[in-house]
């Protein structure tokens, strides 16, 4: 059985059916984050019905039809990733992941999909892989648009759950979306998962659908206090100190005056020198102020220092694209 390495302490490899005891004690752990998601995690409640679900996979993996695969931290299963779909025919595959609570917060799940995304396109000629999620599952969709998939649609009430009818989600990136494979100057991984943490906390906190609270109180966690933002939007640079960035953008966020918000990142470089590093970001946001629906994108610059808690955001400058929403 192979391994593939995600960073120091993470490795990817395959889920097979002698491992059910070891699945099954996992998917109890995780099951209050994923039981509502997963569709198998709340079929999978004993050895035989563990075992059911990873035979399942061993019968599409031998038809290559699906796969499934564990991620492991410190040689502990603590989740996963899947083709739940994978059609040779059409080029179409779907991929779907999951985790439990000690997993969380290394980007284990973006990178292991990756592995996958890549897999699909630069060895098995896939055209398009697909992403479906329950618009409630805010952490799956952050997950989509940190790997720069686009959102398709929603089928609305598309599945029933424990007596409630749930929207869908599809998102998908294409092979020719798909960036190349990272250059050397890209950061060792544990520096690599920790800046992808910081970028993910910073665009999550805006994020205010579904009922969700913004809460941008998280920037002054992530950036020093020195820290700077400058808005480049027009002819006249806006540079701002961490609360005259975040004061405005909370109310804004909480008083109805911008709702259904969100921003995430399309594509990414990241460069690491020493104790410093540089991350040059794509951009796209969606939500609706003022009672009007908008869309736009952008570009982001952003600095990032290593300090004695670790790594922190130091600076950070965008622009909008003409059509996006004025700052």
């Amino acid at each position: 059985m192979f391994t593939h390495p995600l960073d120091d302490h993470a490795q990817l490899c395959p889920l097979e059916p002698w491992q059910a005891p070891e699945f099954l004690a996992h998917i109890d752990r995780a099951r209050p984050l994923v039981d509502p998601w997963i569709p198998w995690a709340s079929l999978t409640t004993d050895l035989a019905s563990a075992r059911t679900t990873l035979q399942r996979y061993a019968d599409r993996s031998s038809s290559d039809s699906g796969r499934i695969y564990g991620i492991r931290l410190d040689g502990v299963l603590v989740g996963g990733v899947m083709f739940t779909r994978f059609d040779t025919v059409s080029g179409v595959c779907e991929i779907g992941c999951w985790l439990e609570e000690a997993g969380q917060g290394h980007g284990l799940v973006t990178r292991a999909c990756r592995v996958l995304i890549d897999w699909a396109f630069t060895e098995r000629g896939m055209s398009r892989v697909e992403w479906w999620v329950a618009s409630g599952n805010t952490r799956s969709i952050a997950s989509a648009r940190r790997l720069g998939m686009t959102r398709d649609g929603v089928l609305r009430q598309r599945y029933p759950y424990r007596g409630l009818r749930h929207d869908s989600e599809v998102w998908s990136v294409l092979a020719q979306e798909w960036p190349p494979a990272e250059d050397r100057s890209a950061p060792p991984a544990d520096d690599r998962a920790e800046i992808d943490r910081l970028m993910s906390q910073f665009m999550d906190s805006f994020t205010n659908t579904g009922g969700r609270r913004a809460d941008l109180g998280i920037i002054r966690e992530v950036f020093v206090p020195e820290g700077r933002f400058i808005s480049n939007i027009g002819n006249d640079p806006v540079i701002m100190d961490v609360d005259a960035f975040v004061e405005p953008r909370q109310k804004m966020l909480t008083d109805g005056t911008l709702t259904e918000f969100s921003e995430w990142e399309v594509s990414e470089r990241t460069e690491l020198f020493g104790s410093v590093a540089h991350r040059f970001s794509e951009y796209r946001k969606a939500g609706v102020r003022d009672g009007a629906r908008f869309e736009g994108c952008g570009h982001k610059t952003t600095q990032f220092l290593r300090t004695r808690e670790g790594w922190r955001m130091s600076s950070m400058a965008w622009d909008d694209e003409p059509a996006a929403l004025p700052e």
